[in-house]
């Protein structure tokens, strides 16, 4: 298995991207969460791959972070996702959005994702609950630094033992408006408390 690749970009025509490696040109297909964040076509990158090894092709699909590899390596196992759905999951969302929308069984947000119907939506979140509240990839209490405050606010709560529909509710309830971590975690707390 290819785990990852270091080279030089060649050409960029997402979701597909050629990079130099060796003398070898790899031909990837990336997220647009990776695309976003990729160098110039000419310098010099570094990406975590996966290869699919498929009936009439063999395909590497690059990725920008190790969630963001993890949480693809996940979508793939459940039935009736591929990769390209999975990579469609990953251009219309974060992994931490992701995440938030699986713990909130938010199937709406999911709907939105070009080639995501509601069945598909619906057995994400039956399946990759278990697996996120197991502490697989993109678990909400793993939020990655430089998170929104949202989300790492999210993830504290989860971290202190609220159920993720209730640390949701908490967070909506904090009210709107730019507020610190810190501050949006102690108005979810004091919302929580007893009157």
């Amino acid at each position: 298995m290819i785990g990852s690749v270091r080279g030089r970009i060649l050409a960029k025509t997402p979701p597909q991207l050629l990079v130099e490696a060796g003398g070898l040109g790899y031909e990837l297909e990336a997220p647009m969460s990776t695309f976003f964040h990729l160098p110039a076509v000419g310098e010099e990158v570094r990406l975590l791959t996966h290869l699919v090894v498929r009936e009439d092709a063999h395909v590497l699909y690059a990725f920008g972070t190790e969630d963001e590899r993890r949480l693809f390596r996940s979508l793939i196992k459940v039935s009736g996702v591929g990769p390209k759905i999975a990579l469609a999951l990953l251009s219309g969302l974060s992994v931490e959005a992701f995440a938030q929308c699986v713990q909130s069984e938010d199937v709406a947000a999911l709907i939105k994702v070009p080639g995501i119907g509601r069945k598909t939506a619906e057995r994400l979140v039956i399946e990759m609950r278990d697996r996120l509240q197991a502490g697989g990839p993109a678990a909400a209490s793993a939020v990655p630094a430089g998170a929104s405050p949202e989300a790492e606010a999210f993830g504290a709560l989860i971290a202190l033992g609220y159920k993720p529909a209730e640390a949701t509710r908490l967070l909506k309830a904090a009210g709107p408006g730019t507020h610190s971590t810190e501050e949006l975690i102690r108005r979810a707390l004091k919302g929580a408390a007893p009157e």
